[in-house]
């Protein structure tokens, strides 16, 4: 081996260790979280009426928002994909707002659309009877809100990477739109589906700001785990570190069903 190959093969001091000292930052938070953590009382812990109530329904939210984002999301993801109307960038662009808009804004938002005073929510209250803040049916549009641009991004990239041409071959075998949506189009992304539905349940299940803004912290009703986390910090703070580690599993789950499609490890 050369001289010139030995120095190409050695990574730079000067770039080793600030990457050294960003993975310490994010990984010694998490140390620090494993090691507080109760592991001797953790089984009855996670027994206790309010952490089993708050896992209930956190799951249960997670779960149903993250079907509102693939009856929704899918259609919204082909729609920018494969549909070229005017002003289509400016649609993309209004779809991933929810990525970098704060949470606690969107829970504003949702509040002047959907509170009993809102735009939408005044008719509803009015016609229907229908009051969604502070409700569990809050809680879940608060989390499809925040997540379902998780699920759009991921779908419309798997459209943009399929292969038309199935498509075409169908079209042109005398098959519809909506049968070659249905036979063609959705196998050809449903991996891009899966991933993007995980990663819109993960996300649902840690939501904080939205959730406390539109729906409230409400035991039984709308205290998910994120919530409770919050709360428990004060009055229990054991119990904070079990329904942290409990968020971090579920995240390292993900990350770990993920890791062939996201992460190209070497």
């Amino acid at each position: 081996m050369t001289r010139r190959d030995g120095n190409q093969g050695r990574a730079p001091l000067v770039l080793v260790l600030p990457a050294l000292v960003g993975l310490a930052f994010l990984v010694l938070p998490l140390v620090g979280l494993l090691a507080r953590a109760p592991w001797a009382t953790l089984g009855p812990r996670l027994a206790e009426p309010q952490v089993r109530e708050a896992l209930r329904l956190s799951l249960v939210t997670a779960t149903l928002a993250t079907a509102l984002c693939v009856l929704f999301g899918v259609p919204l993801a082909w729609l920018l994909a494969r549909v070229p109307f005017p002003g289509v960038r400016l649609a993309r662009a209004l779809v991933t707002v929810p990525l970098v808009l704060p949470p606690v804004v969107g829970g504003v938002a949702l509040l002047l659309v959907l509170g009993r005073r809102g735009l939408v929510g005044r008719w509803l209250d009015e016609a229907f009877g229908v009051t969604l803040p502070f409700t569990t049916a809050g809680v879940v549009l608060a989390e499809t809100f925040v997540a379902m641009p998780f699920l759009v991004i991921s779908v419309e990239g798997a459209l943009r990477a399929a292969d038309r041409r199935y498509e075409e071959a169908a079209a042109t075998l005398g098959a519809g739109r909506w049968t070659v949506f249905r036979r063609v189009t959705l196998p050809l992304v449903a991996p891009g589906i899966a991933a993007g539905a995980a990663l819109c349940w993960a996300r649902a299940l840690g939501e904080f700001g939205a959730t406390i803004t539109f729906a409230g912290n409400f035991p039984g009703r709308t205290q998910t785990m994120p919530l409770a986390v919050y709360l428990a910090l004060e009055n229990d703070p054991q119990a904070a570190i079990v329904l942290s580690l409990v968020l971090l599993a579920v995240s390292v789950a993900v990350l770990a069903a993920l890791r062939r499609r996201w992460v190209s490890a070497p």
